[in-house]
């Protein structure tokens, strides 16, 4: 066990021990144990006009050790718990890969298995973020690494002094745990996050030094942001007061992207308060650029009916529903018939996103909010 936790692992810590106080105290007055599990389903979510992102609802689902068919999930919940302690007081993180093989083992005087796959143990392990309202990062758990960085930025990472203006063409690499306790700012020059999907793009306006002419910081999440990559967003948004603008692909998966950054997702709703950015912009690609950029008929891409079913429920989000713009956005993607991806803009000039596109919308504040 780690001599000293730092604040935030004692406060789970002592998370993890009332939990465990819990069930000792029913155990001790013969009462069944059981937890009260929020419910993580779209019938418990629900947008908060004011807060301006979602939020769970306060429905639980009890779990109780002494029901046949709950019994299993309860001992797995606890397993959870238990195993994410041993990381938390040692002071150590693992993958959730790592921590499903650190609590795999065939249960002594049975043939049964704590765990039979992957896939069974994820949702346990989110099971317990809500139970102990604890990100999975402050668990000591992290999930695939996938998006960079590059700007005026100087962070200290686990120790180590990050200039982020000066790590070539491959950026930093954003980690998925992102806490202060892992990740400091020291000094920030740029007045402007600019997040697009893909990495091709990210690498188009890392060459170009987008973000050095225009003093910037520039993100990608390989298509939707992982969780590091939205939560260090959402840091640099709230502890630097950086705007963010989102370039993404002109269809229904671009918008979702947005919506996530901007409200959060079903999903993740328990965590929206500390990954939602309700005042991220996106400034593209629109539905009218195809005509206001003279792009050819090559780039288009027609919609299947996924797409089109897709784009009218997001229409219908109570996000985007009241927003007169977006509804026209969405009308005109329906109408046009076809989507169109951020590279579309190449056909123009390779350079044209980052020399003409991207720049004009900034400049006219021509976005969608």
């Amino acid at each position: 066990m780690a001599t000293k936790l730092p604040p935030r692992d004692a406060k789970t810590t002592q998370r993890l021990t009332e939990l465990a106080d819990t069930v000792v105290e029913l155990a001790g007055r013969r009462r069944d144990p059981y937890v009260d599990v929020p419910t993580r389903s779209l019938s418990n979510v629900k947008y908060n006009k004011s807060r301006r992102f979602i939020e769970m609802g306060r429905a639980t689902n009890r779990r109780h050790l002494f029901n046949l068919s709950q019994a299993k999930s309860y001992m797995q919940t606890m397993l959870v718990a238990s195993g994410v302690t041993q990381l938390v007081e040692q002071g150590k993180t693992t993958s959730i890969r790592g921590l499903y093989y650190l609590l795999k083992h065939t249960i002594e005087g049975t043939k049964e298995e704590t765990f039979s796959d992957q896939s069974e143990c994820d949702p346990v392990i989110e099971d317990c973020e809500v139970l102990l309202n604890s990100l999975r990062e402050e668990l000591h758990l992290y999930a695939q690494k996938r998006g960079e960085m590059v700007g005026d930025l100087v962070l200290t990472d686990t120790g180590d002094d990050i200039d982020c203006s000066r790590m070539g063409s491959g950026g930093y690499g954003i980690p998925s745990i992102v806490e202060p306790e892992v990740i400091q700012f020291k000094r920030c020059d740029a007045k402007f996050i600019l997040h697009v999907e893909k990495d091709t793009v990210w690498q188009r306006f890392n060459e170009d030094k987008f973000w050095r002419k225009h003093k910037c910081l520039l993100t990608h999440g390989s298509g939707q942001p992982p969780r590091g990559v939205r939560r260090l967003l959402h840091r640099m948004h709230n502890e630097l007061k950086l705007p963010i603008y989102c370039l993404l692909d002109n269809d229904p998966w671009g918008y979702y992207i947005y919506s996530v950054i901007k409200q959060g997702s079903i999903n993740l709703a328990y965590e929206s308060q500390r990954m939602a950015i309700p005042d991220a912009k996106f400034i593209g690609l629109r539905s009218k650029d195809f005509r206001e950029c003279q792009l050819s008929d090559s780039v288009k891409i027609a919609l299947n009916d996924t797409d089109r079913k897709r784009a009218k429920q997001i229409a219908g989000y109570p996000w985007f529903a009241p927003k007169k713009e977006w509804q026209k956005e969405i009308k005109q993607l329906l109408d046009n018939g076809f989507k169109l991806e951020v590279e579309a803009l190449i056909s123009k000039d390779i350079s044209y996103v980052t020399e003409h596109y991207t720049p004009a919308r900034l400049k006219a504040k021509d976005w969608l909010d």
